[in-house]
């Protein structure tokens, strides 16, 4: 379950990986650009090239269960009755080391309030926005004059 391009990273290192990803989630489909036509995010656009069945529901509603959940920039609280369906449970790949920074935007709070360094989490999702427990972390140094995208770009590699 994702979004945008730093979830697609991690996509694409489960199907390299040869991980058996039976179905992708994503935001529905939204205008964009300057023409604000109707585009596919990133992880939609993957997930069709490399013939995966997406959904993309406005809500969720009890349905088949898969065997483990992996969200990573979904864009959207889930319900938790919908983490628990998964028989191995629900993870999230967070941009910070959590507990820091929690919420949206952590990589660019980071690099806004001059930290040095910063990293990814890997979490079992609960009910409060990236209170799960933490599986896996990796740390990472901030250069002095990064911006928050060329982080985004290095984290969204760490992440997957």
């Amino acid at each position: 379950m994702g979004t945008p391009d730093f979830a697609e990273e991690s996509l694409r290192a489960l199907l390299e990986a040869g991980e058996d990803v039976a179905a992708v989630f994503t935001q529905p489909d939204k205008p964009r650009g300057r023409g604000m036509q109707e585009s596919f995010s990133p992880v939609k656009t993957l997930a069709v090239e490399r013939g995966i069945p997406v959904y993309q529901p406005a809500i969720f509603k009890d349905g088949a269960a898969p065997e483990l959940l992996v969200v990573v920039a979904y864009g959207r609280i889930l319900p938790q009755t919908f983490l628990d369906v998964a028989k191995y449970g629900s993870i999230n790949v967070h941009g910070s080391l959590l507990p820091k920074y929690r919420g949206a935007a952590p990589i660019q709070w980071a690099v806004l309030n001059g930290d040095k360094t910063t990293g990814v989490s890997v979490q079992y999702m609960a009910a409060a926005m990236d209170a799960g427990d933490v599986i896996a972390s990796r740390e990472t140094e901030i250069g002095e004059f990064e911006t928050s995208g060329e982080l985004f770009d290095r984290l969204k590699t760490l992440g997957a």
